[in-house]
């Protein structure tokens, strides 16, 4: 049995598919390092304000878990300020579970960072 012209297509053609694979994986990998420092940078550099603020609502999302593979879930909560513009800030499990939608406080942050909260009531 001789080798046929796909054959010959299919040998070389493998390495090459393999490599674009890899390539886009490695660059993947690189830009999300890159965007990530980028935000960590721009986090450092922001201002740290505190503003009263209301919880305006709570979401998580969870990732993984499939298989042999734990779970991970991320947690977010979106503020409301007194000039009414919202943001949703990524915090830890033990703050979200603090957090009850209308609750009114002190929103400390520093960029898209959160550093606390400091409850002062709900409203009715």
């Amino acid at each position: 049995m001789g080798f046929s012209p796909f054959d010959d297509f299919m040998f070389s053609a493998v390495p090459i598919f393999i490599f674009v694979i890899f390539v886009i994986v490695i660059g993947g990998i690189i830009f999300t390092l890159v965007k990530g420092a980028g935000q960590w940078s721009s986090n450092n550099s922001s201002p740290r304000l505190t503003v009263p603020a209301q919880v305006k609502t709570k979401r998580t999302n969870t990732s993984g878990g499939s298989g042999n593979s734990s779970a991970h879930t991320s947690y977010y909560v979106t503020f409301q300020v007194e000039s009414g513009d919202r943001m949703e800030l990524k915090m830890s499990g033990s703050e979200y579970g603090m957090l009850a939608e209308d609750d009114l406080g002190l929103l400390t942050f520093q960029g898209t960072r959160y550093l606390g909260f400091d409850r002062n009531g709900t409203t009715e």
